[in-house]
């Protein structure tokens, strides 16, 4: 039987980005160094969900681009932001779309539905697709990965960022991708333009332009010239770099002359990514976007066929025309029809006993702490103001006390982190939105004994499993839920080790706690499994998911956020199984990339990915149906939530002291 009920999740950034694709009309170099009143930006989407990666379609005014309005990044054609887009053929079963291009009646494309054989290998491929009939075909070989595909003007030549058949070895700051170049009439025969390189983009037929990180630390546009028979003109491998040091350069597009490329970039002394067009004779920068919006973020440029407009994406304006609420709650497709899935706008949710609230935490900074809402997503109230909270779980016998962890999130063992019990009157979850509810909060960790967090409760309300350092080591302990361990009898000690046991959640049947932990490899800090053990410390086992005992996948598992399913039969969890299915210096921040949401039964068996897309997806929660409100409903109702102001983050890891 599949796995039933209803996941609710985050995914870090999302929600605040309010991508609109936009282009402005960009003439010779020496023009765009006039007045700001030359660059006037035109709007090519409608301001509903989230919108980017565009191209211009042939010749015309249209572009392609690709969209979550639909719960799921699928393609769209769009020629005016006054007209819903259409649709551009593809796969329905695919829940991620990505780059689309318009050559000669085709959109060539990337999706990410066709499962590889084995486990940490990108399920990225590239494919095409005919405009008239939507009959498809796969260009990427079987047991290939692929991504960022750019199609050369006559539509002839594909060049892509592959992994080739390699497996994915853990990279996401800088991808460990070839630049590949083959013809879309014969994709079997591929050539190796450089072993170092991703986001291609074609001048003309015979020059490919790509980014990477040069030796200095400086992210770079290097250049390739071919022959005829698809390979480098130069040496082996040869790629000249073209912009200088000191400055970031990314996701290039070169004009249809091959004399300039228009480039994301990251400066010293700015903290936003702005567009700009590097002047390949002068060797000069042309600044673009800073000039219109020098304080949002604009993402991978493209050009028009004539090379007379400049087109990217950014956050579309608190003022825009569109959506302008980040919604508590967002559908989300799911693979499985028997699974709703709903994305959060906060982290760490929990069901209340009934499933007709979420428990949640907000951001660790600024937002509240602890807050519940309405599982329609309608209703919002705050129980604790201060930022310090973190992770909740909701007692199954008491509709008015929630668990939840008071301190830092990311310490060490000998931090001061408690676990909190925090009770209301379930009552009060009746009034207005953002109504702040009167709560008495019990600490039930001694302030001694470190980092105490990540607590759940028993099916029967009685006891609570934790994680806790008061060893030096992160172990698992059982406390009352009640009385806490200075009134309740102390703690007992569930697991022990010099290595991190952490995360755990009960069963609902009561028979088992599952928990991350790296036992099986205590010097990397970089790899968890998934355990399970009786509650009296008995039948500990690791769940085999990525491979068999003495696998070398299992020894690459990173399993975290793990939860069960309401019958006790499933494990639900985020996981890097998958790879990346996105080149990550393309997009906001992300400090996991690779983490999309699985289930498996609790033998191993059954292994289901729920989420495919480019960013971080994580602390799942699982309830049964019940009072939980279908997709539909969801979507048909208003939206309810915070203003959207399009705050989010570059990628902490892209620096500029070099």
């Amino acid at each position: 039987m599949e796995p039933q009920g209803t996941v609710v999740f985050t995914t870090v950034g999302l929600p605040h980005y309010g991508f609109d694709v936009f282009s402005v009309a960009v003439a010779v170099a020496p023009d765009l160094d006039g007045p700001v009143a030359q660059l006037t930006e035109r709007r090519h989407t409608d301001g509903i969900s989230v919108n980017f990666n565009a191209q211009f379609v042939d010749e015309g005014d249209s572009i392609a681009f690709v969209s979550e309005r639909t719960g799921s990044a699928r393609l769209f054609r769009s020629s005016s932001p006054d007209r819903a887009p259409v649709p551009l053929p593809a796969f329905s079963d695919s829940l991620f779309h990505d780059r689309p291009t318009v050559r000669n009646g085709r959109v060539f494309f990337v999706s990410a539905h066709e499962r590889p054989a084995e486990p940490f290998r990108s399920w990225c491929a590239v494919y095409s697709a005919r405009l008239d009939s939507g009959e498809t075909a796969r260009l990427t070989p079987p047991g290939f990965a692929d991504m960022s595909p750019a199609v050369s003007r006559s539509g002839e030549l594909v060049a892509v960022a592959s992994y080739g058949s390699a497996p994915w070895k853990g990279d996401f700051h800088e991808l460990a991708t070839e630049v590949v170049v083959f013809r879309a009439s014969d994709p079997s025969r591929r050539s190796v333009i450089c072993s170092r390189g991703g986001w291609p983009a074609w001048a003309g037929e015979s020059t490919l332009f790509f980014h990477r990180k040069a030796d200095d630390g400086w992210w770079s546009i290097f250049r390739s010239d071919l022959t005829a028979e698809l390979e480098n003109a130069g040496s082996p491998d040869a790629a000249r770099r073209i912009t200088p040091a000191g400055l970031h350069a990314f996701t290039p597009a070169a004009a249809h002359d091959g004399k300039r490329i228009a480039v994301a970039t990251r400066r010293k002394g700015s903290s936003y990514r702005e567009i700009e067009i590097f002047d390949l004779e002068s060797e000069k920068f042309h600044p673009v976007t800073e000039r219109i919006n020098p304080t949002l973020h604009h993402y991978n440029p493209f050009f028009s066929p004539d090379s007379g407009h400049l087109g990217y994406h950014r956050f579309r304006g608190e003022s825009a025309p569109g959506d302008s609420i980040v919604p508590h709650l967002q559908p989300v497709r799911s693979p499985v029809s028997g699974l709703r899935m709903h994305r959060l706008h906060g982290t760490f949710p929990s069901f209340s006993p009934g499933g007709r609230f979420i428990a949640m935490n907000g951001d660790f900074l600024t937002s509240p702490g602890l807050m519940v809402i309405r599982s329609d997503g309608f209703k919002r109230w705050t129980l604790l103001k201060e930022p310090s909270a973190f992770y909740t779980a909701w007692s199954p016998t008491d509709n008015g006390a929630i668990f939840t962890s008071i301190g830092p999130i990311f310490d060490s063992a000998k931090a001061t982190v408690q676990i909190a019990r925090v009770t209301f009157d379930s009552a009060d979850l009746e009034g207005s939105r953002d109504e702040e509810v009167q709560t008495e909060m019990k600490v039930l960790t001694r302030a001694d004994a470190g980092n105490n967090a990540f607590a759940a409760c028993s099916p029967d309300g009685r006891y609570l499993v934790f994680r806790s350092g008061r060893s030096g080591h992160k172990n698992l302990y059982i406390v009352d839920a009640v009385e806490g361990e200075t009134s309740g009898g102390g703690v007992r000690r569930l697991t022990e080790g010099e290595w991190v046991d952490t995360m755990p959640v009960w069963s609902p049947d009561g028979e088992l706690i599952a928990f991350s932990s790296n036992r099986h490899d205590p010097s990397n800090p970089d790899v968890f499994g998934i355990y399970l053990v009786r509650p009296d410390g008995t039948g500990l086992r690791r769940v085999h998911v990525a491979g068999p005992p003495g696998s070398a996948e299992l020894g690459r598992e990173r399993l975290n956020h793990v939860c069960f399913s309401p019958d006790s039969r499933w494990l639900l969890f985020t996981a890097n199984l998958g790879a990346v299915t996105a080149e990550p210096v393309s997009l906001p921040n992300h400090f996991q990339p690779y983490g999309d949401l699985y289930a498996c039964r609790v033998d191993g068996s059954g292994l289901t990915r729920l989420t495919y897309n480019g960013y971080e997806n994580g602390t799942p929660t699982w309830h049964s149906c019940g009072d939980v409100p279908s997709l539909e409903s969801l979507s048909l109702g208003p939206n309810v939530g915070e203003k959207l102001r399009g705050q989010f983050d570059e990628p902490l890891w892209i620096t500029c002291d070099v």
